[in-house]
């Protein structure tokens, strides 16, 4: 079994939040450590998720970025793409734009 290395650190809490601490150690019987490092385990898992507003306005956007998509057959897609690459291929525009000098 892997061997855990413990860190000595100090940091600095306002009082209501040491004594928070304080009293979730004694209730549950544990060391502020480990009161500490099991907040700061959930923290971490928490902090890469979307909240409830985050995840409802990307839901928001997809429905209307997939609602602006145009019903056309996909035929007539594949066929404006090949159009496109021909263009770009042949490169340049077919009439001269007029100079401003």
């Amino acid at each position: 079994m892997a061997r855990t290395v413990n860190v000595k650190m100090t940091f600095t809490l306002d009082g209501p939040t040491a004594e928070r601490i304080d009293r979730t150690a004694q209730r549950l019987g544990v060391s502020k450590s480990g009161v500490v490092r099991e907040a700061v385990r959930e923290y971490a898992a928490r902090a890469g998720r979307l909240s409830e507003g985050e995840r409802l306005r990307l839901l928001e956007v997809f429905d209307d970025v997939v609602a602006r998509i145009p019903a056309r057959p996909a035929l007539a897609v594949e066929r404006e793409i090949a159009a496109v690459r021909r263009a770009r291929r042949e490169g340049g525009r077919r009439t001269p734009t007029p100079r401003s000098g």
